[in-house]
């Protein structure tokens, strides 16, 4: 399979936003109550969770709901922080133990992953018989403003170009792959979340504390002269004299058989 993105620069992106983390909580928190909002629309009684990659903002919110909860991120010092039991990941070969969680909450930790089917088929092999994931992503046409403006700020302050933004998946494709992992039931649904700035710089910051930074292998290794994000900034659209950008937030769900 063709390699997208640098895992160890992934890796080193979340572990440097780990005492930074507390700057984007509230959004990371407010993002993670849609995705667990789902669990009141069933009756499935779930004591064992898996939080993959939640930052901080699932394992409290599982175990104020009474479960035991495992937290893993690739960061050392993230899954130390989440809230769960730690537990590191290593690669992209998670090495989850079969059958062991009746619940899977992966927040916001799937799409820097090279291969989405495979870690998809690992997370359900984690899961004990009719266990749920539930999973939230950036869908297509998240930042595209953002890309498209650091684009043209590139070509026209350089003369070429360089992947800055990650490429997302397209909903329509979300509950293919869901279905081609073997859940049963899948289901893909988006909800647009905008955000809006009076200094678009914050945005880039708050990417940062996130450890949002981009892991593109094919990203430029140069020296990035600020006028480039300034200029591309500046290009964001506006409203209400904000600064506007959108997040397609992806939810996808899917049970274990």
């Amino acid at each position: 399979m063709d390699q997208i993105f640098d895992f160890e620069a992934m890796r080193k992106h979340r572990d440097r936003a780990a005492p930074r983390l507390k700057n984007i909580a509230p959004v990371l928190d407010e993002l993670a109550a849609r995705l667990l909002g789902r669990l009141d629309d069933t009756t499935q009684t779930f004591t064992t969770a898996l939080d993959f990659g939640g930052r901080g903002a699932i394992a409290p919110a599982l175990r104020a709901r009474g479960m035991q909860v495992v937290s893993a991120d690739v960061s050392p010092r993230l899954a130390a922080q989440a809230g769960g039991e730690p537990l590191v990941i290593a690669s992209e070969n998670f090495g989850l133990e079969g059958r062991k969680f009746d619940l899977i909450a992966a927040h916001f930790s799937l799409h820097w992953i090279n291969d989405l089917p495979g870690a998809l088929i690992q997370l359900r092999r984690a899961l004990n018989p009719k266990g749920l994931l539930l999973a939230s992503m950036p869908a297509l046409g998240t930042l595209a403003t953002l890309r498209t403006a650091l684009l043209t700020a590139e070509e026209t302050l350089t003369g070429a170009v360089s992947p800055r933004v990650s490429p997302f998946p397209d909903l329509r494709d979300c509950a293919g792959l869901l279905q081609r992992a073997g859940f049963a039931l899948p289901v893909a649904d988006v909800e647009d979340i905008n955000f809006l700035y009076a200094n678009p710089l914050a945005l880039l910051h708050e990417l940062r504390d996130a450890g949002e930074t981009n892991a593109v292998l094919a990203r430029s290794r140069k020296f990035t002269p600020r006028a480039l994000f300034l200029t591309a900034l500046a290009a964001l659209p506006m409203r209400a004299d904000r600064y506007e950008v959108t997040l397609r937030m992806a939810v996808l769900t899917g049970w274990s058989s």
